[in-house]
């Protein structure tokens, strides 16, 4: 593909590892961070730019990472005959407002999870107390965003939901204007996702796990991420009985990107949890080890409504985020003396799976960018599981940074998993 100009245009610096790899294919890059204690995520290995609206003209094609409001922004640039790769109000919404996710999903044909909605902490306490379960804690709106808030109760009389809730109140009262109650559904946690050009899916699609808490072994307080496996699939029983059916609707919303929905299933069925209607993180990371063609092509391509199939790896992808601490929590004192500016450093000059999330370039170094403290993700590729995580572990110990930890068991579950996907027959392709 001849040289473009690539626009990326992000809240809080979510995309500097994709603007980077578009460069290094040979194609112009400018980077706009909104934020400003994120603004020096990228310095160094991207050209950046202050004012994203002055580029439009420049650019052929335009990037948005993320939803709160950038949604309205692509739509409109769509409307001018832009390139554009991202959402649009109804896609933004599907996302940050988790009970029109769920009313979305039930229009379209899809069952849903029995959940209620609260603006008020007394009367959720109230309607657990006089419907004992296990519930889901989800806040709404931008405390959405708050990953360490969502809680999984694990109590059948509900009082562990009740305790937390008692807690929200008295420390989260402002920032939680809005929370959902979903009742709690045990089964295989996993996600199927795939790239929209206007018009249609393409194909192949994607199936990822997550693993969100903290520590290995699905313990500690709910992340962003901390790590994913995935493949690639033709589409298969899962796809067509979720995303698929929002295929008209995603039509009509012109939307340009990857959509992933996040589910429960088990022997009984498959139940939908949240739409993320926008690239993942880290999952687009991953994916990038698993496309085989120019990411740059691939969004171009993307971009411009074309019909043309993925080109991907066979086999497994695993990765695992580098992170320092104050992460997950929000604690700049700590970021300041522990992790800012701080170096990594590579044992062997080999970056083959290294991808740069809060990273910045300084005189042939690298050091640690931002405020969040997720600095890294590293991927492994492989024909099975193991083969992927092995490799992925390789190049994890290449790596040297002060305080860094991350997941260990990144995949493990998919050995248990898989023969009940399988079983049930969710994986079979179509």
């Amino acid at each position: 593909m001849e040289q473009k100009n690539f626009l990326f245009i992000s809240l809080t610096g979510l995309i500097s590892d994709v603007a980077w790899q578009v460069k290094k294919e040979g194609h112009n890059v400018k980077f706009y961070i909104r934020d400003n204690d994120e603004k020096d995520i990228g310095d160094g290995f991207v050209e950046k730019t202050d004012d994203w609206e002055k580029e439009v003209d420049w650019a052929d094609v335009i990037i948005f990472d993320d939803t709160l409001g950038q949604g309205e922004k692509a739509k409109a640039l769509r409307e001018k005959g832009k390139l554009v790769v991202g959402g649009s109000p109804y896609t933004d919404r599907l996302e940050d407002d988790r009970s029109f996710g769920q009313e979305e999903l039930k229009n379209a044909g899809i069952p849903i999870i029995p959940y209620k909605n609260f603006t008020s902490f007394d009367e959720a306490i109230e309607f657990v107390k006089s419907k004992p379960d296990k519930y889901v804690i989800k806040p709404s709106g931008e405390a959405g965003n708050i990953k360490i808030l969502l809680f999984v109760g694990e109590e059948e009389n509900g009082q562990d939901v009740i305790s937390i809730l008692e807690a929200y109140k008295t420390t989260w009262a402002k920032s939680i204007q809005e929370l959902q109650l979903q009742k709690k559904i045990s089964g295989v946690e996993i996600a199927v996702g795939a790239y929209f050009n206007g018009n249609e899916f393409i194909y192949p699609i994607n199936i990822n796990f997550e693993h969100k808490k903290l520590f290995p072994g699905n313990l500690g307080p709910s992340t962003g991420e901390m790590g994913t496996n995935m493949f690639w699939s033709e589409p298969n029983r899962l796809f067509n009985a979720t995303l698929k059916k929002m295929e008209v609707k995603l039509r009509e919303e012109h939307y340009v990107g990857y959509i992933d929905l996040n589910c429960i299933v088990n022997g009984s069925g498959i139940f939908p949890l949240e739409f993320t209607a926008r690239f993942g993180y880290p999952t687009i990371f991953i994916q990038e080890e698993g496309i085989t063609m120019p990411i740059s092509e691939f969004l171009y391509r993307l971009a411009s409504g074309e019909n043309f199939a993925i080109k991907t790896k066979k086999g497994f992808q695993v990765g695992a985020r580098i992170i320092v601490p104050p992460y997950p929590f929000d604690d700049p004192a700590t970021f300041e003396a522990y992790s800012k500016n701080a170096a990594v450093l590579f044992k062997k000059n080999n970056l083959e799976g290294i991808h740069i999330e809060d990273m910045k370039l300084v005189d042939g170094e690298w050091l640690v960018a931002g405020s969040a403290g997720v600095i890294l993700t590293v991927v492994g590729t492989g024909t099975t599981m193991k083969q992927a995580q092995n490799d992925m572990f390789q190049k994890i110990k290449n790596i040297t940074v002060p305080n860094m930890y991350y997941r260990t068991d990144i995949g493990d579950r998919w050995f248990e998993d898989s023969d009940k996907l399988h079983n049930w027959g969710y994986l079979r392709e179509t």
